[in-house]
């Protein structure tokens, strides 16, 4: 099967991407492609090259950003509608950026995210003119989506013309009056969702997310160095979250990284231990550069574990203290593979007695990266994957496999 992958990045990460990079812009689309899936943000090509050892076809598409949806374009002598104001924007905010990157840490990006954004989607005509293009250039037998968000339904219920199966992907808060009713197949790491689908008469399925094994090779070898790490988003959809992290503030050694600082309140104790962002294998060094790493879920997972830190910490090989979820067990051995905690103090408690018991700490983390690796890769995902993708197909008929 041909399977065409959407996506979007954060408006922060493109910023700190092509400032790292400045001279990217210029490269071609495949180069720009290569650089962005070494960065290892978010899923880079897990999907698609996993899809690939499976003998299928696969293709990523980032479709909000503005550089490489131009070169895949101009590549292809596409004429595309795109605002001459909002492209001379983002590369303003880009040469601001980069100066930026040069003298500053990435948490002072943000009085340059507002316009940003606004540079990047003033004119999303631009965007969805180039879309349709890449749609109707591949002809994917399965079209995924994995921002039903930001990716507009209307344009996707007309490009089902040109794919036979579209597949929505998401754990993230799902917005009010949105239309649905498009989508052949909904797939959700939380269980709640999948119900949720069910439920409003939308075909789901359980697909969890998991670890890229050659992350391993990318990391530096030394010792643990940071005491206790998290990282992650401090929105106002995490309430809890923030309850927990300025409760260890006060109680542990513990370094912030993540987005959302300006959400906090100003006394909040997490801005004395806040380190700023950390993007792909930045993220993935801090992990393993740590003794601990905390989890906590954004309150959309309700009683359910399923996010992307589970796997990334025990995939590194660092010992995982995550809150307690009613499914946890199906994935890890809470106590042998990573410990749980119930609520703030006890997350504390637990976390100060494996910082002073190394070798129990140890022994939990190895255990735990041993059945992240046995069971929680992309390859094994994508052969779930496609193990949905057939069964569905098997029992509906859907255009082209009828």
């Amino acid at each position: 099967m041909k399977f065409l992958i959407l996506n979007t990045d954060y408006p922060e990460f493109l910023l700190w991407l092509y400032s790292q990079h400045p001279e990217l812009e210029n490269e071609s689309y495949q180069e720009q492609m290569q650089i962005r899936n070494e960065s290892l943000f978010g899923v880079a090509d897990f999907y698609s090259e996993n899809l690939r050892k499976l003998g299928h076809e696969a293709w990523d598409i980032h479709f909000n950003n503005r550089l490489m949806q131009k070169a895949w374009a101009k590549e292809r002598g596409i004429q595309a509608r795109e605002s001459t104001s909002a492209l001379q924007e983002w590369r303003r905010l880009l040469r601001r950026g980069r100066r930026v990157v040069a003298k500053t840490p990435i948490r002072y990006f943000r009085s340059l995210f507002p316009p940003m954004s606004r540079a990047l989607y003033e004119d999303y005509r631009w965007f969805y003119d180039v879309l349709t293009a890449q749609i109707k250039y591949y002809d994917p037998d399965v079209l995924l989506n994995q921002d039903m968000v930001a990716i507009d339904v209307q344009l996707l219920r007309k490009m089902k013309l040109y794919t036979r199966l579209l597949v929505g992907q998401i754990a993230s808060p799902l917005p009010q009056k949105k239309d649905y009713a498009c989508y052949d197949l909904v797939i959700s790491s939380l269980p709640n969702y999948v119900e949720y689908f069910r439920r409003i008469g939308v075909p789901s399925s359980l697909h969890r997310l998991a670890f890229e094994p050659r992350i391993l090779s990318r990391l530096d070898s030394r010792r643990p160095e940071i005491p206790v790490s998290f990282v992650g988003n401090l929105s106002q959809y995490h309430r809890e979250r923030v309850h927990l992290l300025e409760h260890l503030c006060t109680q542990l050694s513990i370094k912030v990284w993540g987005p959302g600082l300006e959400y906090l309140p100003p006394d909040s104790p997490i801005h004395k231990r806040y380190m700023g962002q950390a993007w792909g294998i930045e993220m993935y060094q801090i992990l393993s550069k740590s003794k601990i790493v905390v989890n906590q879920h954004s309150n959309i997972a309700e009683s359910y574990a399923n996010n992307m830190r589970l796997f990334e910490a025990t995939g590194v090989g660092t010992l995982l203290v995550t809150d307690w979820k009613m499914n946890l067990h199906e994935m890890f051995e809470p106590g042998k593979e990573l410990v749980a905690y119930r609520n703030p103090e006890e997350c504390a408690e637990l976390t100060k007695y494996y910082l002073e018991h190394d070798k129990e700490r140890e022994a939990i983390a190895r255990a735990g990266q041993q059945r992240t690796l046995l069971e929680h890769t992309y390859y094994q995902r994508m052969h779930e994957l496609e193990e949905i993708v057939e069964s569905f197909l098997s029992s509906s008929r859907v255009r082209g496999f009828t």
